[in-house]
């Protein structure tokens, strides 16, 4: 659930049309290249020896076959020795500094732009970690706004609950999901051709760039050594020969530089912890991404001109038809966005269920509080607060808030107040649990007041809260931090529920001994309770009518508590 809330909070925050713009105003500053990042050398097209061989002249035949004959090897196998050593040399003669042909070692050239290669891709990596790496079907369906436009629009508005049941309302909720899916169904039926190819050439550079940036350098890295009969850094071909292999495969795969859409989206998602910073500039952080990924992509483009490593693979596989192969992957996009919207439509089902029933409950319980509104906490996350804090107890310190207020001091203290001051108990331990019980609901308000104080800007756990989203650590210390911070603030709310909750529940049980319904119980009658009820009955029904206030209390409690658990 937590990639379809943060595309829900990066689409409410950043419209399809600021997302046009924003991508238009990165078109006109980019000087991003259109050149391939990879193109084979004209040497590089795969060489079959037998056939070369057949078709060379019949004098140079002759000369293979007398040359077998002194040096006991098949004349094929000398035309073979021939090309290569003819294609080793010319590599050493166009690219310098990299391979020496004779010993078949990698020279400190390799070395010095592997490691650029290495430092190039990293930035990728960690773009790609914030994007993909946190929910890939979450990206697509953020990219997807922009290539599937049209789409994109069809499912945010027609599988919207709320949209449907306007059209639909006396329809049950369970046919008004399946209509959400069905709409989902038709929208993704709409998807052309052109699109679907502009979504998977997406994923493919997604999934090379991912690859080449989570390659494993530092093993080839280390391979490298001295050799006292050559200068610098050096190291045998042949035992890094699978991992260049690999390498040359993936470079391959990456042809082409990634499009302008992709990078603007990958680059919303690395940001998307930053917004609610002071002083973000989303023009300021984008251009200056764009220029690092300029310079990535010039690294890797600069690396398949400087290094021909295919050529290099088949000097020393002895493999004239050795070519790259293409890597798989980015086939699965369909899969992975068509998932993100189902679990985005259940999300959405299930906040409009949350939303209905908050409100039924907020209905049900507004007699109960003759009336009033709920007097919703300063500080914590709402419509008209969307800086506060998440607190999931909010509701339930909204509502004792106003219990406080409307019912507790307006009613039931008026039967509370006597039985504290005069009330004679039998036993020492119910006077002493009812004094208990009421002085924690009589400071219920101060404590949720406080609470409200620590949560502010100014308070323990909103400094913390402020002091987590700014933090420029990694993003899971970033993360971990922020979530400690709630973690507190709503384990002092739940002390504070808890604390009424346990007072609610002795009042009804201390109430009940007093009206004699637990004869001989750990509960009794007060002593002197004839005289607190003087000749008429009214004491004796505020008593009844505060042990139904508590179990109401009680009920709406638990009943938020149910509710804000499907939430989560």
């Amino acid at each position: 659930m937590a990639g379809d809330r943060t595309l829900n909070q990066l689409v409410s925050e950043l419209t399809l049309e600021e997302r046009k713009n924003l991508l238009e105003k990165l078109k006109s500053q980019s000087n991003l290249s259109n050149d391939p990042l990879y193109e084979a050398p004209k040497e590089a097209a795969a060489v079959q020896f037998d056939e070369q061989y057949t078709k060379l002249p019949w004098y140079y035949r002759v000369f293979y076959l007398v040359l077998s004959f002194f040096k006991s090897k098949p004349p094929q196998k000398l035309f073979e020795d021939s090309q290569v050593g003819r294609l080793g040399r010319e590599i050493e003669e166009h690219f310098p500094g990299q391979y020496n042909y004779q010993r078949a070692y990698l020279l400190s050239g390799f070395y010095q732009t592997l490691m650029e290669l290495k430092e190039g891709a990293r930035f990728f990596f960690t773009t790609l970690d914030a994007s993909i790496g946190r929910d890939k079907g979450a990206f697509y369906a953020f990219l997807g706004s922009l290539e599937l436009g049209d789409v994109h629009r069809r499912l945010q508005t027609e599988t919207d609950p709320g949209k449907i049941a306007e059209i639909h309302p006396s329809t049950a909720e369970a046919e008004l999901r399946q209509m959400a899916f069905r709409a989902m169904e038709d929208a993704f039926a709409a998807i052309t051709e052109e699109q679907r190819n502009a979504m998977y050439h997406n994923a493919r550079s997604l999934h090379c760039l991912r690859e080449l940036s989570s390659f494993l350098y530092d093993r080839i890295l280390m391979a490298f050594g001295t050799e006292s009969a050559i200068s610098g850094q050096v190291c045998s071909i042949n035992v890094v020969r699978e991992l260049l292999t690999d390498l040359n495969n993936i470079l391959f795969s990456l042809n082409h530089p990634p499009p302008l859409p992709l990078l603007e989206s990958l680059f919303v998602f690395l940001l998307q912890d930053k917004t609610g910073e002071q002083g973000f500039d989303m023009d300021r952080e984008m251009r200056s991404l764009l220029v690092k990924a300029e310079n990535a992509l010039a690294t890797i483009r600069t690396f398949n001109i400087r290094v021909p490593l295919t050529l290099m693979l088949r000097c020393a596989s002895r493999d004239m038809s050795l070519s790259p192969q293409a890597v798989s992957g980015g086939e699965d996009w369909f899969l992975m966005y068509r998932e993100y919207w189902k679990r985005h439509i259940d999300l959405e089902f299930a906040e409009y269920t949350r939303l209905r029933r908050h409100q039924e409950l907020v209905n049900s319980f507004r007699y109960f509080l003759k009336g009033a509104n709920l007097k919703v906490l300063d500080n914590v996350v709402s419509e008209t607060s969307p800086n506060g804090l998440p607190i999931p107890e909010a509701m339930s310190l909204s509502f004792l808030l106003t219990f406080y207020s409307a019912v507790f001091m307006g009613e039931i203290n008026k039967t509370l107040r006597p039985i504290l001051i005069d009330g004679e108990f039998y036993k020492r331990e119910n006077r002493t649990e009812f004094t208990e019980s009421y002085n924690d609901l009589i400071k219920l308000e101060g404590d949720i007041r406080k609470f409200e104080l620590n949560i502010s800007p100014a308070g323990d756990f909103g400094k913390r809260y402020a002091l987590a989203k700014q933090d420029m650590s990694s993003l899971q210390v970033k993360r971990r931090k922020i979530q400690l911070a709630l973690q507190d603030a709503s384990g002092e709310a739940k002390r504070i529920i808890d604390s009424v909750r346990r007072a609610a529940q002795s009042m009804i049980n201390i109430l009940n001994g007093i009206l004699g319904k637990e004869p001989g119980g750990r509960y009794d009658a007060l002593g002197n309770l004839g005289q607190l009820s003087g000749k008429g009955s009214a004491f004796t029904t505020g008593i009844a009518d505060a042990i139904q206030k508590f179990q109401k209390t009680l009920q709406i409690m638990n009943d938020i508590d149910v509710m804000e658990s499907g939430r989560n």
